[in-house]
């Protein structure tokens, strides 16, 4: 009963540790949405986005408005958004999205991440022809005909849309991103969340034990406060 409840504990901090992550992580991009096109989320579609992704996390109205509140005023630090690309081991590319206020920090921790593990931090660019960046939008199903969705959405740039895990996915190219948003608002369609993603073109297999390794240094750097997002090419 002991280990069942240590167990249960562990789970529960973990759950609690990812949450409070994702809220770090949204409330930074409402900072930088509202300094790049101000606090009005009408006119900010940028701010209107990450408002509606901190509502799929459960984030509470209230830091949402501290965030907004916090970025209107002088005092508050700008963020410098930065890719860090390199190879983890066994070959795995490792892809970081940053936001920071201090790159030399940030940078000189994702040098110790990597090299730990027995990686490297590479050129910027590097790794353009193993990842295509892509928009994907989350939206709730309930009375939704995934079928007649698919062909009303085609002219607005849909690459793919599919059922996963109780939600339907729509894929689009990164440049039909903005329209493909403004699409799903006018068709006031309950949209989850709203994300530029790295999606790999090619996956490489591992085994078990190598797997463990990369998983050790991805959740190594998405414990870092100036990472915003990782992705790999890990099968």
């Amino acid at each position: 009963m002991g280990r069942a409840f240590e167990f249960r504990k562990a789970r529960k901090f973990k759950r609690w540790d990812k949450m409070s992550k994702a809220f770090t992580r949204l409330g930074k991009e409402i900072v930088m949405a509202v300094k790049e096109a101000g606090p009005n989320p009408e006119t900010n579609s940028r701010l209107r986005t990450a408002m509606n992704n901190a509502k799929g996390v459960n984030m509470p109205k209230d830091r949402v408005e501290a965030a907004i509140k916090r970025a209107s005023s002088k005092e508050e630090k700008d963020y410098e958004e930065v890719v860090y690309e390199g190879y983890g081991p066994h070959g795995i590319a490792i892809l970081v999205e940053t936001a920071t206020d201090n790159i030399n920090r940030t940078i000189a921790n994702m040098r110790v991440y990597f090299s730990r593990a027995g990686g490297a931090v590479g050129k910027t660019g590097s790794l353009d022809f193993i990842f295509t960046r892509k928009g994907i939008f989350k939206i709730n199903p309930e009375g939704v005909d995934i079928e007649e969705l698919e062909l009303e959405l085609i002219d607005f740039g849909a690459d793919d849309i599919y059922e996963h895990e109780g939600e339907i996915i729509i894929e689009t190219a990164f440049s039909d991103f903005g329209q493909m948003q403004k699409a799903l608002e006018e068709k006031g369609l309950n949209v989850i969340s709203a994300e530029l993603q790295r999606i790999p073109n090619t996956r490489t297999e591992l085994t078990d034990e190598q797997a463990e390794e990369i998983e050790n240094l991805v959740e190594k750097i998405e414990e870092d406060d100036d990472v915003q997002a990782v992705y790999h090419n890990m099968a």
